[in-house]
């Protein structure tokens, strides 16, 4: 087999060494802040049937255009996942007895067959946390403050841009774009942060959009000020009822916070997919060359009782982290961390056996603990540790059997001690 047939599928990626566990850091923040607000995990297949993920209720037509399709040995259509939501409604609406609210998280992998960019790939890891069965803004105002936790956490600087769908058909209507049409202007609008005003102002026009109904929209949604000013003043543009709850909803929202600082209504903000029906959020990282968005979710109150199909109300909200992109912004800044799981690398200098035996203590004693098998010389094993980002070595000879002791040495400065094994215990701990 040639190397070209080895290479991986374009927008895929492998992680190994310090890249796989930057992930899993990143993951466990995650877990932890979603566990600190009470949710609990999920796991769905990365395979649906087609018809579920084509649904009308579901994500809409142009994330159809990006379904990766197949078929099964017994012909039946199939195709991967392009999300979490839509699978957790589908195990919703088919658990109908699952007790109300339901808090859950999932961390797994999407595939969409999009284009490609830097934090944009095919196969990409989603970290969703959602609850199902509160209409109160409480719970849109909690996705808001995950979104801080996390970031915080993480000391990633970040601007939570919010909105809500209501209150955007209340400024089409307003701006004189017929209800008809307000679907197909919101995808449009959705480019506005990645494509700009220009493209998204042709692409109106191409859409039959009128330079008048143009204007006054560019107006609304460009308007300036605090978000309590924004509010303030699109009070009086609203003539909609469907708008005006759109607006009273935004106030009970930001009024739930404990801290708005970093959030920031957005008229703009429009999120592409059919499925929301209130509040959008989506989180920008501060002063990155990575525009696209890290976070981003929104209140999507119909779609659970549509799979259904009972009529029953299954309101719903949810806010989904991108592990890729935020992955890439932590590299861009350097804060990669540690390089290796490993603490401790043990190289025997010709008492393997001895040396084994204090691996093996170190490991009993809650160290990961590297050992060389190679027989190499001292030279070569440090070159090793250094290369692979291993904090300690640890010398093993038969001088440091004689005197009950091991040799330690720190990687980072050079400095080495000859120590008990309980001493370097707790220098290791410490690191």
């Amino acid at each position: 087999m040639t190397a070209a047939k080895l290479e991986r599928a374009r927008g895929t990626r492998d992680f190994s060494g310090g890249e796989a566990l930057q992930r899993q850091r990143i993951v466990a923040t995650l877990q932890r802040v979603f566990e600190l607000y009470g949710y609990n995990p999920l796991e769905t297949p990365i395979l649906e049937r087609f018809e579920t993920l084509a649904s009308k209720y579901a994500g809409g037509e142009e994330i159809l255009k990006e379904t990766f399709r197949l078929k099964d040995q017994g012909d039946r259509e199939l195709g991967l996942r392009y999300d979490l939501t839509v699978p957790m409604c589908r195990f919703i609406a088919t658990n109908p007895n699952l007790k109300m609210p339901f808090k859950r998280y999932q961390i797994g992998e999407v595939f969409r067959d999009g284009p490609l960019k830097i934090g944009r790939y095919r196969e990409f890891a989603q970290c969703d946390v959602d609850i199902v069965g509160v209409k109160s803004m409480a719970a849109d105002a909690e996705m808001v403050e995950i979104a801080q936790d996390v970031f915080e956490k993480m000391q990633l600087g970040v601007v939570i841009k919010v909105n809500n769908r209501k209150l955007l058909n209340g400024i089409l209507a307003a701006a004189g774009i017929k209800s008809e049409k307000a679907e197909t202007t919101i995808l449009t609008l959705d480019k506005l942060e990645k494509l700009g005003a220009a493209v998204v102002e042709k692409e109106l026009i191409n859409k039959g959009t009128s330079a008048a109904a143009i204007k006054k929209l560019t107006q609304l949604i460009t308007m300036k000020g605090s978000s309590t000013e924004k509010m303030r003043k699109l009070k009086s543009e609203i003539s909609s009822d469907e708008g005006k709850d759109g607006l009273k909803e935004l106030q009970e929202l930001f009024s739930s916070l404990e801290d708005s600082e970093n959030a920031e209504f957005d008229p703009s903000l429009a999120r592409g997919l059919a499925y929301y029906t209130g509040t959008v959020f989506e989180v920008f990282l501060k002063n990155s060359e990575i525009k696209s968005a890290v976070a981003a979710g929104g209140r999507y109150d119909n779609m659970i009782g549509n799979f259904v199909g009972s009529g029953r109300e299954y309101p719903a909200v949810g806010i989904s982290f991108g592990l890729d992109i935020i992955e890439d912004a932590l590299g861009m800044l350097g804060k990669d961390g540690r390089k290796t799981t490993t603490v401790a690398y043990v190289m025997p200098i010709k008492v393997v056996a001895e040396a084994k035996k204090i691996a093996s203590q170190l490991r009993k004693n809650g160290i990961n603990t590297d050992i060389d098998m190679n027989n190499r010389d001292i030279k070569k094993n440090l070159e090793y540790a250094a290369a692979a980002g291993i904090p300690y070595a640890v010398f093993v000879g038969e001088k440091e059997i004689k005197e009950g002791k091991i040799t330690l040495r720190s990687m980072k400065t050079g400095k080495e001690e000859i120590v008990t094994l309980a001493e370097a215990l707790n220098i290791l701990r410490a690191d």
